[in-house]
């Protein structure tokens, strides 16, 4: 996802990327030799113990921030796995026993999760901060349910600021610029949407969202 840190610190944010040691292939192949790999995909992303790990990454990530120079504003932001996280340290309801730790002035999760193992249906009506929800028509998740289950988790935000974004054709791959398909809309829409979200509520106002051609937009 080179593109959108790229485009996160053109657009004047400092922009760190993080890489957990409880995500990725090699804890991926780990859970595939075990069960599968619909059933191993599924055991990875309901771990409450690679959870931890990865919040204990993001405190190391804003200390390390902190020391150098004091961010008046912080978003945190993933896609995928990493959408999960965001939804969890928003605050999002869940059935592993996370409290959430609520450290970031706003979130955008890209494929965010429907209801499942996970998360209890309506898990994002305890979530009040701003989030940016961004999902295609060809995101389906591992167990092949359509984009509608993803985007259902905007209508339980109790968020203060949120936008919704589909993108016509996008496909799960799309928004880490890889695959075919709408790959170049799908990065072009993301950059676009991200910073025009973010760059009003650094300036103190939950902006209105633009017109982006092949996506659907919703705001409340």
């Amino acid at each position: 996802m080179a593109y959108l840190g790229e485009a996160l610190s053109k657009d004047g944010w400092r922009t760190i990327v993080l890489g957990h040691r409880e995500s990725g292939p090699q804890a991926l192949r780990g859970d595939m030799r075990r069960a599968g790999l619909i059933r191993g995909l599924q055991d990875l992303v309901a771990d409450p113990v690679a959870y931890r790990g990865r919040f204990m990454d993001i405190d190391a990530a804003i200390a390390w921030s902190e020391q150098r120079c004091h961010a008046p504003f912080k978003v945190l932001l993933g896609h995928s796995m990493g959408a999960r996280t965001v939804m969890l340290e928003a605050g999002a309801q869940n059935k592993l026993g996370i409290s959430a730790r609520n450290r970031f002035d706003a979130y955008v999760a890209m494929s965010p999760p429907p209801p499942d193992e996970v998360f209890p249906p309506d898990a994002e009506r305890t979530i009040t901060a701003p989030m940016l929800l961004l999902t295609g028509t060809r995101d389906f998740t591992v167990d092949h349910q359509g984009f509608e289950e993803r985007a259902q988790a905007f209508n339980s935000l109790h968020s203060t600021c949120a936008w919704s974004g589909v993108i016509d054709g996008a496909t799960h791959l799309n928004f880490a610029d890889v695959g075919f398909g709408s790959k170049s809309r799908t990065t072009s829409a993301t950059v676009t949407l991200g910073t025009s979200f973010l760059d009003a509520l650094r300036d103190g106002h939950c902006g209105r969202p633009p017109v982006v051609a092949g996506v659907t937009l919703t705001s409340k």
